[in-house]
């Protein structure tokens, strides 16, 4: 399941609940449109978001986040692998509060976006809109073993690989792309017109996030 709207808003900045131990964050590549970190916190360990720009988070694994904003709400939110949150900029402290190690990727934006609505335009069938704002276009692919894609086109865009598999990309004049993912693998993938092939017998899992 996809959430998109609990940590967004007014109020956003938040404090967690103190906790012992820091999280670890490792930058996996930026560019000019991104920022991209993996953050994993152990049961009671906790990490300071500068939260300077908008991102969007998707979890590897986990099970519970516990959270007191500075508004005085608190709440506890339980997480999945795969789950998806659109956060808006402001500072704050994650807290692991639960059983499990809590892994997750950040895309962080650094351009302001675009008022333009993309949509579904010139996306697969098989795509699953999860959110769209200034910010990015955020969705949900899944390709079966063995199955094809139509022809479509995407924009440049994070893909976070849940379920690997071995893929290939076939462009308009025929030519062919090796595109295979490995299960929690983190790519930037440029924007382009393809057919895309599930060659293995592994069923295809990404988030992908195109920013604006």
């Amino acid at each position: 399941m996809q959430r998109t709207s609990k940590w967004i808003g007014a109020g956003l900045c938040f404090v967690f609940a103190a906790a012992p131990g820091i999280a670890a964050t490792t930058e996996v590549f930026r560019n000019e449109k991104v920022i991209v970190t993996e953050e994993t916190l152990a049961p009671g360990e906790q990490e300071t978001v500068a939260g300077e720009h908008a991102s969007v988070v998707t979890f590897l694994s986990g099970d519970a986040v516990q959270g007191k904003y500075v508004d005085g709400r608190q709440r506890q939110d339980a997480v999945q692998r795969g789950e998806v949150l659109n956060e808006a900029a402001g500072r704050r402290i994650v807290t692991n509060v639960g059983h499990a190690p809590l892994k997750l990727v950040r895309v962080e934006f650094l351009t302001t976006g675009s008022d333009e609505t993309w949509g579904m335009t010139g996306l697969a069938p098989n795509y699953k809109a999860l959110f769209e704002d200034q910010h990015s276009r955020t969705y949900d692919i899944r390709i079966a073993a063995h199955a094809w894609e139509p022809q479509h086109t995407h924009h440049a865009r994070v893909v976070i690989c849940l379920s690997g598999a071995q893929l290939e990309h076939v462009l308009p004049d025929g030519s062919v792309q090796p595109s295979t993912l490995k299960t929690d693998e983190v790519a930037w993938r440029l924007g382009q017109t393809h057919k895309g092939h599930n060659l293995g017998n592994t069923d295809l899992w990404v988030i992908a996030i195109e920013p604006k």
